[in-house]
């Protein structure tokens, strides 16, 4: 698959770009800088780093994964060079205040607020990831997706399942996002309480 990784020089775009180049992607690290973006490849193996409206271009899916609050803005800028290629929205906004993490204001997920900005289908996932881990390997937990689109989903499914030892599991429409999204902050609450670096495995599947 070849797969744009727009915030790929974040902790979260490398480490899933990493973990695609593991698996034999063809990957384009995209940034608002086209130099940190070339060298951010080269230190994963990607196959090039590009400004983002650059990277976009000629590929099968966009991962979005700038930080929350770049999201958006980011996705309008991007709307037109990214046209109908299915864009997977992996950020989670957060609020933090006394009493830990909490999900974000607006009670539409970022996923579908993103689906307002572009003409593209939008699919959500991959919330539950940890970035530290991630850089790291394939992560011993289950990845979850969610969308509206049959085709842009699957995409995402397969992408899920490069990253992660466990499954790729489809989580629904894209309304779903809202959970997922708000399951970052309890992964968050749980690692500050426990001191741990908690995942996610679903039981009872087949």
């Amino acid at each position: 698959m070849r797969v744009a990784v727009v915030g790929g020089t974040g902790d979260f775009g490398l480490a899933l770009a990493a973990r695609l180049v593991d698996a034999g992607d063809d990957v384009v690290i995209g940034s608002r800088d086209s130099g940190r973006a070339e060298e951010k490849a080269r230190e994963v193996g990607a196959a090039s780093g590009a400004a983002n409206e650059d990277a976009v271009l000629d590929v099968e899916l966009v991962v979005l994964a700038t930080k929350a609050e770049a999201t958006l803005a980011t996705a309008a800028a991007l709307a037109d060079a990214i046209g109908q290629t299915p864009i997977l929205s992996v950020a989670s906004e957060l609020r933090f205040g006394p009493g830990g993490a909490r999900p974000g204001a607006d009670p539409r997920s970022l996923a579908e607020r993103t689906q307002e900005l572009v003409r593209a289908p939008v699919v959500a996932g991959l919330h539950s990831l940890a970035a530290g881990k991630l850089a790291h390997g394939r992560l011993d937990e289950d990845a979850f997706v969610c969308g509206d689109d049959t085709d842009a989903k699957a995409l995402a499914l397969e992408l899920a399942a490069k990253a992660v030892a466990g499954r790729a599991l489809d989580a629904g429409p894209l309304e779903s996002a809202r959970a997922l999204e708000g399951l970052t902050a309890v992964i968050v609450n749980l690692n500050k309480r426990y001191k741990g670096h908690a995942g996610v495995r679903i039981t009872g599947l087949p």
